[in-house]
This record gives structure tokens, C-alpha cells and sequence, in this order.
């Protein structure tokens, strides 16, 4: 199919829905479950974020691409989503400063999309229906074909995807004469996390999913580190146990979003896969410890049982979702373990939960 820019592209859902509308990016098909998120701003930040690896995103700003990209803005070194669906796409951009569009940075990386349907529609059906996959298509107008091929896409619950974002070899991050040290499980780590934790004083040592802990242990760390990254945490099984060994060490821990699935799981608690997921940049969490309300940055479609929680003798919830109650923080009793499932580096987004990084440093303080 010859290229232009008002190419026709499909989206075809699971269901079998289809919405019809123009390419965006490489023409091509691409696959995955598809989800939303609601974010005003940081569209870049979102796409590089190796948490979204496997996904389809419909972005609900209506306006996608006129601030177009720049290096500084990713969380990444690549970008790891699998295709975009919005309603309005900017081949131009008006930012000073940026380096390129987005629509070359998706040609560049590969990336297929469709613009120019209606997403609040989409996205409503999304809610009501759960998540679901879906594929883009903007080089095979032969919908029935491309229903019969959705369905052949397999289900995120039992992928394990984290080995598929983490770095092949360790590497360092932050100041080597730091106060503390750092060992840094990489199940997909956002690179901002690594900003907040090297410029509060951390030297860090970034290792690969599979390391095992007596491998982190090795370096002789201050404090450990789990970090977020896709797929489904019951199906990342090596990580539990490393973690479960990890927790032996007993020295300070924190994990974040699959981090925090993944801590749980090592404690016993379980974890599910939900109807939609948290995406965005506005949910509020309440922190049960200090009382106070957060606005916190999120994305994640499993989530820790509470039910499980309530049950464990070891295991506290800290925080909860004031949306839906779900688990949003836990700590572990006698241990100096904590975890959130949001994510308090929120870059852009709100800060309010930035605290849990200094929480974390006052644990290292404390046990140095």
C-alpha cells in the first residue's frame, strides 16, 4: 500500500468492533492489548516507558504530537509501546526546543498508529467491556482477515515480559563516592526512577531481571531496589524468588509497581489482573500512614489482592486507591521492605508522592 499522509488504517478490537481511520507512523500492523491513558501531557515520556512494552495505547487528550519530541524526554532507550490510537494527530510541532515530530520519531522507531477516530467512544467501550486486545492496520484494508487475526493474539495474564526491557548487562548510574549504594533490579526501570534515587545520594548498580540476589548481595549494597516493568508479576516467577532471597539480606528494600506486585507475591500475597488498569496522571491515593491525600502518576492493569493483605500477619497495606480501594502500598512487618503501585517519580506529572523516595533514604540512613 503506497504511502500518504491520509492513509487508511484500521483498528479492530477482540470483540470484533472495528473503527476506521488514518495512519499514523510506519504503515504496517501492529498487536497488543490495547488500554488508555489519560494523561494531558508527557505523550513521549508514556511511549518510552518500558512498562507499556506489549500495549496499544489510546491516548485521551485529543491533541497528540504539536509539542513534538525531544532526548531529554524519555524514560528509555527506546521506545517500547506497541502502537498509538488517538483522535487528533500533529505531523507539525510549535515547541521551542523540540528535536523533531513525533511522526518521524515513530517512523524512526518503527512504530504503527491511527488517528482520527473517535476515542471517547473507544474508550468507553474499553471501560465497560475490560481490557481486550486489538490490532492497527494500515497496510490490509481486508477487515475479516484482521478480525480472524486479533484473535490469535495471546492474553497479557501469563506474560512474562520483563526479561524482554531489561538491561542484557549491568551498568552504573549516580556518583561513585554517594552516600549509599544502590543494587537495582531491572524489571523494566523507568529512567526517571534512577534520577530521583541517584540525586538523593544513591550510587546504583542496575542488574539485569535475572540476576540472582547472591549476585546483588556481591556488590555489598546499602539498599535494594525493584523496579516497575510489564506483564504479568505471577508469571515472573524468577523475580519472586530473587526477591524472596533479597528479603533474607534484610536490608532496606523498595519496589515499585511491578515491584510492589512482585514483593507481594514473595510475601504470599497474590495478585490479579483488573477489568481496565490505572493509567494516567491524576488518580488519588491516600497514604494511610500520614493521613494525607496524593495525587499520584500511574500505569499498571494487575494489582495486588487486598483480600490477602487483610489475611497476612507479615504484610500492611500503607496505601489505597480512593477510585476503586485497591492495594496501593504495603510494607512488611519486621522488615525494612515497602512498596508503592504508583509511581512517585511522575515525570511529568504530580509530585505528591515523591516523599517515598525520601522514605526509602531515611530507611537507608537508619540501617547504614
Amino acid at each position: 500500500m503506497k504511502y500518504t499522509s491520509r492513509s487508511k488504517a484500521y483498528l479492530v478490537l477482540e470483540d470484533g468492533n472495528v473503527f476506521e481511520g488514518y495512519a499514523v507512523g510506519k504503515i504496517g500492523t501492529t498487536k497488543g492489548e490495547i488500554c488508555f491513558n489519560t494523561g494531558m501531557t508527557g505523550y513521549q515520556e508514556i511511549y518510552t516507558d518500558p512498562s507499556y512494552y506489549g500495549q496499544i495505547i489510546v491516548n485521551t487528550t485529543p491533541h497528540i504530537g504539536n509539542y513534538g519530541v525531544h532526548g531529554e524526554e524519555i524514560e528509555s532507550d527506546s521506545v517500547k509501546f506497541n502502537g498509538l490510537v488517538c483522535k487528533s494527530f500533529s505531523t507539525m510541532h510549535s515547541r521551542y526546543g523540540a528535536e523533531g515530530t513525533l511522526n518521524d520519531y515513530f517512523l524512526n522507531a518503527g512504530i504503527v498508529g491511527i488517528s482520527d477516530v473517535d476515542t471517547r467512544q473507544i474508550v468507553r467501550h474499553i471501560r465497560d467491556k475490560g481490557a481486550m486486545n486489538a490490532l492497527i492496520s494500515s497496510d490490509n484494508d481486508n477487515v475479516e482477515a484482521l478480525k480472524e487475526e486479533v484473535k490469535q493474539i495471546p492474553s497479557m495474564a501469563g506474560l512474562e515480559l520483563a526479561s524482554k526491557v531489561t538491561t542484557s548487562e549491568p551498568y552504573f548510574m549516580g556518583e561513585e563516592n554517594a552516600t549509599y549504594k544502590v543494587a537495582v533490579l531491572d524489571l523494566g526501570v523507568k529512567t526517571n526512577i534512577l534520577r530521583n534515587l541517584a540525586s538523593r545520594g544513591c550510587y546504583l548498580k542496575v542488574f539485569p531481571s535475572t540476576t540472582p540476589a547472591s549476585e546483588m548481595e556481591a556488590w555489598n549494597p546499602d539498599g535494594l531496589f525493584i523496579s516497575n516493568g510489564p506483564g504479568d508479576p505471577s508469571a515472573t516467577a524468577y523475580a519472586v524468588e530473587t526477591v524472596k532471597a533479597l528479603l533474607e539480606i534484610n536490608k532496606p528494600l523498595f519496589g515499585i509497581c511491578l515491584g510492589h506486585q512482585i514483593l507481594a507475591l514473595a510475601n504470599g500475597i497474590g495478585t490479579y489482573k483488573m477489568h481496565n488498569g490505572h493509567r494516567g496522571l491524576n488518580h488519588p491515593v491516600k497514604n494511610l500512614l500520614t493521613g494525607r491525600c496524593e495525587i499520584s502518576s500511574q500505569n499498571h492493569g494487575f494489582a495486588v489482592s487486598r483480600e490477602d493483605v487483610e489475611k497476612s500477619d507479615n504484610v500492611e497495606i500503607t496505601h489505597i486507591n480512593l477510585n476503586d480501594n485497591t492495594v496501593e502500598g504495603i510494607s512488611i512487618k519486621g522488615k525494612n521492605a515497602f512498596s508503592v503501585q504508583h509511581h512517585p517519580e511522575a515525570a511529568p506529572g504530580p509530585h505528591d508522592s515523591q516523599r517515598s523516595f525520601d522514605d526509602f533514604v531515611e530507611l537507608l540512613a537508619k540501617s547504614k
